[in-house]
């Protein structure tokens, strides 16, 4: 048996190693795509791939006019169809687990302050102004019910950027595994979902930025069915009184964030998951994030942050797990 076991994988080593690397990018969603599989067959997914991005923008994009997310808001109902589905599902069930950390009805704060689809620099709002739009969410305030989307008040808005592109990099995976394509790397504007291996029968590796900047210092995230996503308050934010506030939104007391973390890194088994809750992390700060991954084991949660120490130094800290080998 041993001596066909190692046979066994011999063959499956020459069989990796026989295989081409495919690359497919371009731009989709506001950011760029890469999408690299071992194969033989070297005709391009492209047109596919692509044609996927617009089915869900058409779903899920504030930006595009008539979406479904957009009649949603704009109404008080629809009917979800098979990309909106799992994402509201999905957020929903973080919410409850984050204790609505994590909250996609925060559109009418995230356009409050200015980091919505239509840009301002206005400042901090009022107190009363955040109070007053306070009151329009909730994860509570929806209602799922079987294919239906509902609100329970008029002015509920939903927003999943926080969710929906680690989605996409996880339909896209799907696709690439529909076509009987076992080892890939697909990355959606920094969200990623590894299976398999590479070119070289080794995980996908995965450059992360440490606290000095550099991606190239060495730090490797080894990948191999598992998913990666990075949230960070260093894109989106204004500066006003000597406070930064950054684009990433309290649900729950209506503030933008400005406390210390710059970046936060999650791997999960998807990359859905991984998008959804590297949000929830930054809101909960490094010591009570790295609490919550202890205290949640079946989410299979690891994460690593870069944050300013409280005399100003740049430090990292991380889960035990989280650049454990494949």
């Amino acid at each position: 048996m041993k001596g066909i076991f190692l046979a066994g994988c011999l063959l499956a080593s020459i069989h990796v190693a026989a295989q081409q690397t495919v690359t497919i990018s371009g731009k989709a969603q506001g950011t760029y795509y890469i999408v690299k599989y071992l194969g033989k067959d070297t005709t391009s997914l492209k047109p596919e791939i692509e044609s996927l991005f617009r089915q869900i923008d058409r779903s899920l994009s504030l930006y595009q006019p008539g979406s479904l997310i957009n009649r949603f808001n704009e109404g008080e109902k629809v009917v979800m169809d098979a990309y909106m589905r799992p994402v509201v599902r999905k957020a929903q069930e973080v919410s409850r687990i984050t204790d609505g950390l994590f909250d996609i009805t925060v559109k009418p704060l995230v356009d409050l302050w200015g980091f919505g689809v239509v840009r301002h620099k206005k400042g901090r709002p009022s107190d009363a102004d955040i109070r007053q739009t306070l009151t329009r969410v909730g994860y509570e305030k929806l209602i799922i019910r079987a294919k239906y989307l509902l609100k329970k008040q008029h002015g509920v808005e939903i927003d999943c950027n926080g969710i929906a592109q680690g989605y996409t990099t996880d339909v896209i995976a799907k696709f690439l595994q529909s076509r009987g394509i076992r080892n890939y790397l697909v990355d959606v504007g920094g969200e990623l979902a590894a299976k398999g291996h590479n070119d070289k029968n080794q995980p996908w590796s995965v450059g992360i930025e440490r606290k000095d900047g550099n991606a190239g210092n060495g730090a490797l995230l080894h990948l191999s069915d598992r998913a990666v996503a990075t949230s960070g308050n260093y894109q989106r934010f204004f500066d006003e009184g000597g406070t930064r506030f950054a684009h990433t939104i309290h649900p729950k007391t209506g503030e933008a964030v400005h406390n210390n973390i710059i970046t936060v890194t999650v791997t999960a088994p998807d990359a859905m998951t991984a998008d959804a809750y590297d949000n929830a992390l930054i809101l909960l700060g490094v010591e009570n994030g790295l609490a919550f991954i202890r205290q949640h084991p079946k989410l299979k949660l690891e994460a690593f942050f870069i944050y300013k120490d409280t005399d100003g130094t740049i430090r990292e800290k991380y889960s035990e797990g989280f650049f454990s080998e494949p």
